[in-house]
């Protein structure tokens, strides 16, 4: 029984989706993974991450199939253009694979399992008559949102920008709590009607696959059982333990990370880190060193460079953190802080020297963060962030606030006080928030064991997808 796999083009999307295909294989040597690889402009983290896999011992039954590359935007590059783009080419491959495996005799395809972006290729799959799944590769309460929202817009006919800066409380259906507009994802917002029809899409499929596990998110999860959401399985957490391969971990400027983490004492470190496409500007710079200095905290920070503005580059590393830092800093701060450029996060967060992670919240992170039990403080940025960030802080009290409805594109400064506040509530040894990860760390382990809540979800989705090929 064969799998196409259909995942987005960033790094951030790939890497879950390719944990999910190994998860799959290892469970049930019947499976087949083809994985279609869209190639974006300028990002070259996708290929060397490819290639890395196809060195090491991955599955013969995975397999990696480029789509071919377009040539590079001669203006701004959209993503959402860029994915409706790839419709031909993918049915093009498609069709001369289905040729050639048609005259081979070879195994049946079961289902597409796009990504979360890649809701439009459903229309390819269709004209092949093949089911599809959605990978959601972020919370359930993310996805519980988007189809909040769609329904506003949908069935009572809500304009979705009119709770931009609004100070309205939203009773969505897989919150516990009200939620406040001023943390909707900055996305929906520039675009709400992609998430819009980015929901009615997700409605077509047979199946939802979210990146969660029933311990972490039960509200969110039970609220999907009903008639109008397609089946849903939680099968998380699922992470790339082995850190990001396309990456070294080899000694910044003569400076080795993991060196100086072993002389430090027990929880005392709290780790920064954006994410892959993390920066600030020099002003929030500064406020952040402030914070740090004025704590008293010893930190390790992963401080990046931003791109050029109206480009597609990612954040890059400085090569003088002089020109960016307070006067002295460096010096100040010599005995008890490092800063590094990109930081090797998994190997990072799994040190026993890390008592807490100032965040963007991206799933990925927060399931790192939670896996190897480390509390977060909160600072979304982007995408879906404020609303993980809410959810954290407030629905689990999982992490601590340093400003849950910041976004990188209301050009607010959060001060040195907000930051210092937030790294010490983070790094207080006694506090509830790491009693509380303590105990979803295990129970997130517990999940993915033999008897488990994704463990079983997994065993039925396999089932599943088996009936496709009855039927």
């Amino acid at each position: 029984m064969e799998l196409m796999f259909i995942p987005s083009p960033s790094i951030s999307h790939l890497i879950p989706m390719v944990e999910l295909a190994k998860l799959l294989t290892e469970r049930d040597d019947r499976l087949m993974i083809k994985i279609f690889i869209m190639k974006q402009p300028s990002d070259s983290k996708v290929s060397a991450y490819i290639e890395s896999l196809n060195s090491s011992s991955i599955s013969n039954r995975i397999k990696f199939i480029d789509l071919p590359a377009e040539d590079e935007p001669t203006t701004s590059f959209n993503f959402f253009s860029f994915i409706e783009s790839q419709k031909p080419l993918l049915k093009d491959v498609l069709s001369k694979l289905t040729l050639a495996e048609s005259s081979s005799n070879t195994s049946r395809v079961a289902a597409f399992v796009l990504d979360m972006f890649c809701a439009p290729m459903i229309d390819v799959a269709n004209e092949f008559g093949i089911p599809t799944y959605i990978y959601y590769t972020s919370s359930a309460n993310a996805l519980g949102f988007t189809f909040y929202f769609q329904t506003l817009h949908d069935e009572h006919n809500q304009d979705i920008l009119a709770y931009k800066d609004s100070d309205t409380e939203l009773v969505v259906p897989s919150f516990v709590n009200k939620v406040p507009a001023k943390v909707l994802p900055s996305g929906l917002l520039v675009n709400p009607l992609f998430f819009i029809n980015q929901a009615r899409r997700f409605k077509e499929t047979k199946g939802i696959i979210i990146n969660t596990f029933m311990e972490l998110e039960p509200f969110a999860i039970n609220s999907f059982f009903n008639d109008k959401t397609p089946l849903v399985y939680p099968v998380g957490p699922i992470m790339n333990l082995k850190g990001e391969t396309h990456e070294t971990q080899k000694p910044q400027n003569g400076f080795d990370v993991m060196k100086w983490l072993d002389d430090q004492p027990l929880s005392s470190v709290v780790f920064l880190c954006f994410g892959s496409m993390g920066s600030f500007e020099k002003d929030q710079v500064e406020e952040i060193a402030y914070a740090l200095e004025h704590s008293g905290c010893r930190f390790l920070w992963s401080l990046r460079k931003p791109p050029p503005s109206g480009g597609i580059a990612s954040p890059s590393d400085y090569t003088n953190l002089e020109e960016i830092l307070p006067q002295g800093f460096i010096n100040r701060t010599q005995g008890i802080g490092k800063i590094i450029g990109w930081a090797p996060q998994v190997a990072i967060l799994a040190h026993s020297a890390i008592g807490g992670f100032v965040s963007h919240c991206g799933w990925n992170s927060t399931l790192e963060s939670l896996w190897f039990g480390v509390p977060i403080a909160a600072w979304p940025i982007y995408a879906e962030q404020q609303i993980n960030a809410f959810e954290m802080v407030k629905e689990l009290r999982l992490a601590v606030e340093v400003k849950m409805d910041y976004s990188k594109n209301k050009q607010i400064i959060v001060t040195a006080m907000e930051i210092e506040r937030g790294i010490r509530e983070v790094m207080e040894p006694n506090n509830e928030i790491r009693k509380n990860v303590k105990e979803i760390k295990e129970k997130g382990r517990k999940a993915l064991m033999d008897g488990g809540s994704s463990h079983s979800s997994l065993d039925r989705l396999i089932a599943d997808l088996m009936g496709n090929i009855a039927h």
